[in-house]
């Protein structure tokens, strides 16, 4: 019985690519085993792959929403089927390419329509399913082959005048089949920018990081926790999460902070450091541990980061029972990360719904009493001494709506409507608490107060001896943030687990990318000039209602110390309660920075405070970025705010100036990701940075489970690359890749994988 003279059997891929270029006419079309996947088939057009592989009863062809599937039998009928236009192939299957006749080969002589068995094949009588998207492991297969065997071919044709990488694009488009009608989520789009960023930090060749990652969690336990915490480290859950391809890329630094923890420091901390090697296969440092009675704070990092921590500082602060008592409270760990300095908070705030005034009370007392970070700030609260401050814990702000109207809403999952009635957002708005703090958005169920053992339903009456208690439902268990202005920092994930039932309150989980500055090194040689800030005129207006002399304490890491203005020269009171300053540019001091570098001093701030001159007490503080001034002028208007409230505002004429010979410039390696289209894409044109993930790109990238990720970074490793949405795009001109080629395209010795990289 004679096989289709389109069916190829297991011929190789190139000799397929050769087959129908020797064809040479559109609608062209053969049929072969595949390569990478056992079982399945290679429909091959115009020089573009279709993966086909078996279903139970029938033969379908993936389509678009809306769209009506067409359904096949056989590998027969679907050629049969495709032979007409406007079916969803590039172009009908129009003239079957055979095979060489080998000798013993039978042929039933008939002359067969285009696209028509002969007589019933193997591979007609199999039934097969819709073109599927290749897995990870699959497309790196597909990419070693051609570093194997098709990768020479590229390079000699290059040297013989080629117009093109025929083979690598070809590969890439066998790589992309099935992906030709996708859409990437905005999820996809996310992970895609943060894939970018690590692949451009690790090319980056700088000996300190830019970019952190940084895991910030929130637990109030109440009971041991179960055997392992891997659904709350790699923020698995409900919320914003982050794509699977992403969720299992380990941290920088990961920073644990729970409350009503039954377990001891050492027993916890050792849990967590099994947690964390359960995924990561990295034994994670421990940066500190703080502990408030069962309130703990744990902080990792990893191996590599660890001498570049230092100066850390621990601390607690009691706010239960007038202060005295440590079961409310909050714990904190500060360190220096280089040049950039990190605050972590986390805290156990009162209980109680109609208890909003003293949760804000509690966070004003612990701005004030928590002794973290340098001392040489000591008039600043903690809200100003970190470049980045992350506060996390049980902060107890409820939900002031009926119970029954919160478990409808939650129901339909309409969030938007349950956070009118959030305490905690109403104090923020109304600038009570957390004062220019920040919060991702809350895409995620209240996570308080659950029934232990499960997540389907809130247990919100509690019983107790004096009478029945309801807690609503409500999100008491919050991360938020403060930085400095003109700084890096971007919220990747903001959720829940939905896994972890052994408290009545759900893990919450955020994951950032915290942009960090190194210990700087001028890269000019000495010289006798010098940078130096001038201030030119400073107002202020503070709220108070004394009529005594004010002066304004400079503050900054770029100072060799502290310094202070003279006393205010104009002095009005236009508004009651609110004093109107001003001091003039004699009045003011010249302020010499340690370092005469625009690239370090544009990454510098300055922290001013408004003192009095009787009590050298502070009426507020401010903190001004020196890049902004470097870049967008020489005038700074802001607010001043003390122990977390707002107490007026400062405005002043600065003039950085820098020495000719100091005023180069480096782009950071997170730079300014672009922003991807939602439909439709042309990614964007980035360097041949390497070829292959698995041998250019190291372990992390290899674990990759999203073939369509993986893909992304093929695709815009080459300039000019788009994805092969009908008709496919011509292969990208050599002259876009030759100088790629020769200075950055990464290849394994002897064409295998495993061996050390070298530079061609």
């Amino acid at each position: 019985m004679a096989t289709s003279a389109w069916y190829h059997r297991d011929i190789s891929r190139a000799r397929a690519e050769d087959l129908l270029a020797w064809a040479g006419r559109d609608g062209s079309f053969l049929v072969r085993d595949s390569e990478s996947v056992p079982g399945a088939y290679a429909l091959w057009i115009c020089e573009c792959m279709l993966m086909l592989t078996h279903a139970s009863t029938s033969v379908s062809q993936q389509t678009t929403q809306g769209v009506q599937v067409n359904c096949f039998r056989t590998l027969g009928d679907l050629v049969l089927g495709y032979q007409h236009p406007h079916k969803g192939l590039v172009t009908p299957l129009l003239y079957p390419v055979g095979r060489d006749v080998e000798p013993g080969d039978e042929s039933s002589g008939e002359d067969d329509k285009p696209g028509l068995a002969c007589a019933p094949s193997p591979a007609q009588a199999l039934p097969i399913g819709p073109p599927v998207t290749l897995a990870a492991g699959e497309v790196i297969g597909v990419l070693n082959e051609y570093l194997r065997s098709e990768f020479p071919m590229d390079v000699e044709g290059l040297r013989r005048g080629a117009t093109g990488l025929r083979h690598l694009h070809r590969t890439l488009g066998v790589a992309c089949q099935g992906l030709n009608r996708w859409v990437p989520s905005s999820g996809k789009r996310e992970a895609f920018c943060q894939l970018l960023q690590l692949m451009k930090t690790k090319q980056s060749h700088l000996s300190e990081p830019d970019i952190l990652s940084v895991f910030v969690g929130t637990w109030n336990m109440g009971s041991p926790p179960p055997r392992t915490l891997r659904s709350w480290v790699t923020c698995c859950g409900l919320g914003r999460t982050p794509d699977e391809s992403t969720a299992l890329l380990p941290q920088d630094v990961y920073v644990l902070g729970t409350q009503e923890n039954p377990q001891a420091e050492k027993e916890w901390t050792e849990h967590i450091r099994a947690s964390l090697h359960s995924f990561t296969h990295i034994d994670y440092k421990q940066v500190a541990v703080q502990s408030l009675w069962n309130m703990r704070l744990a902080v990792f990092v990893k191996p590599e980061h660890e001498n570049r921590v230092r100066r850390v500082n621990t601390a607690c602060v009691k706010t239960g029972l007038g202060n005295t008592l440590g079961n409310k409270g909050a714990v904190g760990v500060s360190f220096f990360f280089n040049a950039t300095s990190f605050g972590f908070v986390n805290c156990h705030l009162t209980s109680g719904a109609e208890k909003v005034v003293r949760r804000n009370q509690n966070v004003s007392d612990i701005l004030r009493l928590l002794s973290l970070g340098d001392k040489q700030v000591g008039p600043f609260d903690i809200g100003l001494r970190f470049t980045h401050l992350f506060w996390c814990g049980d902060l107890n702000y409820r939900l002031d709506l009926d119970v029954q109207d919160i478990l409808k809403h939650v129901s339909k999952r309409q969030f938007d409507e349950l956070m009118c009635a959030d305490q905690l957002t109403r104090e923020r708005h109304k600038r009570k608490a957390f004062l220019n703090f920040k919060e991702e958005k809350i895409a995620f169920p209240p996570t308080y107060r659950y029934e232990r053992g499960s997540r389907n339903c809130y247990l919100w009456q509690k019983y107790k001896t004096s009478g029945v208690r309801v807690n609503v439902p409500s999100w008491c268990d919050r991360i938020l943030w403060k930085s400095y202005p003109e700084t890096h920092i971007t919220c990747n994930s903001y959720g829940c687990t939905d896994d972890i039932v052994t408290s009545d309150h759900s893990p919450v989980f955020a994951t950032f990318s915290v942009g960090v500055t190194s210990q700087f090194i001028s890269k000019t040689g000495p010289s006798t000039e010098r940078a130096w800030v001038e201030l030119d005129g400073i107002e202020a207006i503070v709220k108070t209602a004394s009529k005594a002399k004010f002066f304004i304490e400079f503050h900054s890491s770029c100072l060799e110390e502290s310094r202070r203005s003279a006393e205010n020269d104009s002095q009005s009171c236009d508004v009651p309660g609110f004093l109107k300053l001003g001091w003039s540019p004699r009045q003011l001091p010249k302020l010499l920075p340690i370092i005469s570098d625009m690239e370090y001093l544009q990454e510098q701030h300055l922290l001013l405070s408004v003192k009095s001159c009787d009590g050298f007490e502070s009426y507020g503080e401010c903190c001004v970025a020196l890049g902004s001034l470097l870049r967008s002028g020489e005038q700074f208007e802001t607010f001043l705010t003390h122990r977390g409230e707002e107490m007026g505002s400062i405005r002043g004429r600065v003039k950085v100036h820098v020495p000719k010979n100091r005023r180069g410039t480096r782009e950071k390696t997170y730079g300014e990701l672009a922003s991807l289209p939602s439909s439709r894409p042309s990614y964007p044109s980035l360097p041949l940075l390497t070829l292959l993930l698995p041998f250019g790109f190291g372990q992390d990238l290899c674990e990759l489970s999203d073939p369509a990720l993986l893909l992304l970074f093929c695709c815009t490793m080459i300039q000019g690359f788009t994805f092969p949405y009908p008709p496919p795009p011509p292969p990208p001109p050599v002259s876009d890749l030759a100088s790629s080629f020769g200075s950055l395209l990464v290849v394994p010795d002897q064409m295998h994988p495993g061996f050390k990289g070298r530079r061609l």
